[in-house]
């Protein structure tokens, strides 16, 4: 019996979120699930790096499971691939310390959302971004992105998975890049997120790129002087991009600064 450590990929499109819900609720955790129980899984559940909604896309997501498995981390991973549908990939597959956890031992996390500007809607976009009108202002978005990091509270942007949690986060990055086909996109890395933080953040942003807030409404509002109107970007712009773990480190260093003991909380 081994523990492993799978990074898979998904399009969270047709998935009620990647958490197993009851009833028939299509998530992404029964599919992962599923296709294991037909390789002699026999646990109870996976573990994960973080849960994400509904419509929310992965590209670098974490998942645990013991399994007594006689062959190559490999052959694992071709053999759920196999049982998998296609909207689920795994992308590797290794064997990892009996203890690992891949949401505890989590020292920071990369999401990314996308979005464009346009007065009609373009469905071959809307998959997988966010239409906004009026047009935004990247030099707008950017002053405002600004204002995200570094080690705030962030309780006007989400809300801790249990009552009575931390709401401070560490952000090590924060910014907005032009696409080649002229849509836009924000990347953030953290210790850790709140419930809905980045949809939160994304929507306040378009408002000031929209200047219908000023760029310093984040910081007012980090600082608790000031109460931001309600509303969240859309899902389907939101990727977790990657999680990161103690031996990742090292690729932070442009950051100057270290991940350790940060937040276990990630809910983007």
């Amino acid at each position: 019996m081994a523990r492993y450590q799978v990074t898979i990929a998904y399009d969270g499109t047709c998935f009620q979120g990647f958490q197993r819900q009851g009833g028939r609720a299509r998530t992404v955790q029964a599919e992962i699930e599923a296709a294991l129980q037909r390789l002699g899984w026999l646990g109870p559940a996976i573990l994960y790096a973080g849960r994400t909604d509904a419509g929310v896309h992965a590209a670098g997501q974490v998942i645990a499971f013991d399994l007594d498995w006689a062959h190559s981390s490999e052959d694992l991973r071709r053999a759920l691939n196999a049982y998998l549908p296609d909207d689920v990939a795994v992308k590797v597959v290794r064997e990892a310390s009996p203890h690992f956890h891949p949401r505890y031992h989590a020292v920071g996390r990369a999401y990314s959302y996308r979005l464009y500007a346009a007065p009609d809607r373009d469905p071959l976009r809307d998959r997988y971004a966010w239409r906004v009108w009026p047009d935004v202002d990247l030099a707008r978005l950017q002053a405002a992105a600004r204002w995200i990091e570094g080690q705030h509270d962030f309780a006007a942007f989400g809300a801790p998975m249990k009552p009575g949690r931390s709401t401070v986060r560490r952000v090590y990055r924060a910014s907005w890049e032009v696409l080649e086909d002229a849509s836009l996109r924000f990347r953030i890395v953290a210790n850790a997120f709140l419930y809905h933080m980045v949809r939160r953040l994304v929507y306040i942003q378009v408002l000031v790129g929209q200047a219908k807030l000023p760029p310093e409404a984040i910081g007012e509002a980090l600082r608790g002087e000031r109460i931001l109107p309600p509303g969240l970007a859309a899902a389907r712009g939101l990727v977790l991009e990657r999680v990161y773990y103690p031996e990742d480190e090292q690729g932070f260093e442009p950051l100057g600064e270290s991940l350790i003991a940060s937040g276990d909380e990630d809910c983007g």
